[in-house]
């Protein structure tokens, strides 16, 4: 069992009274190391540590190029320990090894893709009347704060650090309470490689979710707030960041729909729907938790994705030859069964899964529900785990109504070979984001977004670097 240490002020240090919280493998339960529970006076070192790195300039005002090399050197370097930061992450959350090297490799690309970014941001000259000169400048928006979550625990770190600190903003990343490793050591990596980080720029805090990211959020120092979490958490950070009229960007919950029509290849849709929902054990918000199918290739499409998911082998993530993890922790597992058992008592065929799987950790069986009626919560709810609820259509009308019936619009995919129709349903369904013909499926440079309580904002591609910059327009009378 290791002791870890937080980052604040360019230093590694212990909370201020020396409270520590466990950390848990969910694979077996066991204690693997203990972490700082920050204090509201580490906090607010750890802002006023942001300020001074801010305001010193040296970072802000650096030749944004140079804030670009830096960058490239960061993706190089998490590229090197990619390996070992994956055994850190499958060890502390849960999923597959493999899964979190991917995640983690993607988390590289994305520092360089915001690297060569950094030297783009661009005002404008707007003619206006009389003799003058007007225009705009984009100036880093200041003390970013940055709530992570435990499903992607570095992956998501870095889709927002990565913006930040291309424009010129100092950073303060707070890792959820159960998965803090692998934040840490890639901090540590950073530093260990010496990439040019002036003290004081990038700080990783670590601590209870209500005290120190309600603090966070509703501090006057901080200038901006990305989170990335359920609904109800963003509403809280949202109320604690009005306190002071603080901008957020919120990437919140989801209940993605894959919508079948009878022409879609059946073969390869299945594959998809299966990584969809069963990756990182279904604990994703882009998570295609929806199958809506169209009635004639129904039973063909649901005995495709069963087959499927039953050459997965459940286990722990570090495992040879395992696909599905465990769930992040016993307590979020007895949540999603809660939820599971509630929707089935609404109706609701299993046709596979549908029970935890006893012994140590926190592992449960691909679960697949046919039948599910859309008052059902199993077609309403996010419950954040390997369950897909299955909900034939007959029409193509009835499948859009059906999958704009939710408080959620983040990811949907559609399947169908007959492009009018896929463009058409790309146009009307009500979400941020669409992919047809493949599920689930994003890249650094295209936008990441949701509509309706799926959040507010832009992460990754050009988008997200406007969050980042604050718009100053000049006038110049000549």
């Amino acid at each position: 069992m290791s002791a870890e240490q937080m980052s604040i002020a360019g230093e590694w240090c212990d909370a201020e009274d020396g409270a520590t919280a466990e950390i848990l493998n969910p694979a077996t339960s066991e204690v693997i190391a203990t972490t700082p529970k920050a204090t509201l006076a580490d906090v607010h070192r750890c802002v006023d540590a942001s300020r001074a790195a801010f305001e010193d300039a040296s970072w802000k005002a650096m030749d944004p190029a140079q804030r670009g090399r830096i960058l490239n050197k960061m993706a190089q370097a998490t590229y090197a320990k990619a390996k070992e930061l994956a055994a850190i992450e499958s060890s502390n959350n849960g999923k597959t090894f493999r899964e979190a090297l991917s995640e983690i490799r993607y988390g590289a690309w994305t520092l360089e893709y915001f690297a060569g970014l950094s030297d783009k941001i661009e005002g404008s000259t707007i003619p206006v009347p009389g003799n003058r000169l007007n225009y705009t400048l984009r100036q880093p928006l200041g003390v970013t704060v940055h709530i992570v979550p435990w499903n992607f625990p570095l992956q998501l770190a870095l889709r927002s650090i990565a913006p930040a600190l291309a424009a010129g903003c100092t950073v303060i990343a707070k890792p959820a309470s159960w998965t803090p490793l692998s934040l840490l050591a890639w901090a540590r990596a950073m530093e260990e490689a010496e990439v040019g980080l002036p003290p004081g720029v990038l700080q990783v805090i670590t601590g209870s979710g209500g005290l120190i990211g309600d603090a966070l959020a509703g501090h006057k120092g901080v200038d901006g707030i990305v989170l990335t979490g359920g609904v109800p958490t963003g509403q809280t950070v949202m109320a604690k960041a009005s306190e002071n009229l603080t901008p957020v960007t919120l990437e919140l919950g989801g209940k993605g729909a894959n919508i079948v029509f009878p022409d879609a290849n059946l073969r390869y849709a299945a594959k998809a729907i299966c990584f969809g929902i069963f990756m990182n054990a279904g604990q994703m918000c882009w998570a295609g938790s929806r199958l809506i199918v169209h009635e004639d290739v129904h039973d063909e499409l649901v005995e495709a994705v069963v087959a499927e998911v039953g050459k997965w082998k459940v286990g722990p993530g570090m495992s040879e030859g395992v696909r599905i993890g465990s769930l992040v922790h016993q307590q979020h597992r007895a949540e999603v069964m809660e939820k599971l058992q509630a929707g089935l008592a609404m109706g609701g065929e299993v046709v596979c899964g549908g029970n935890i799987i006893e012994g140590e950790g926190a592992f449960m069986e691909a679960t697949v529900v046919t039948g599910v009626d859309s008052d059902n919560l199993l077609f309403n709810e996010e419950l954040f785990g390997p369950v897909l609820s299955v909900t034939k259509f007959s029409e193509d009308s009835e499948a859009l109504e059906l999958a704009n019936d939710s408080p959620f619009g983040l990811l949907n995919g559609i399947w169908t070979q007959n492009l009018s129709r896929a463009h058409t349903m790309a146009r009307e369904v009500e979400s941020g984001m669409v992919s047809i013909n493949e599920y689930p499926i994003t890249f650094p440079q295209t936008a990441f977004t949701g509509w309706k309580q799926s959040g507010i904002g832009v992460e990754q591609s050009q988008d997200a670097m406007r969050f980042y910059t604050k718009v100053k327009n000049v006038n110049l009378k000549l």
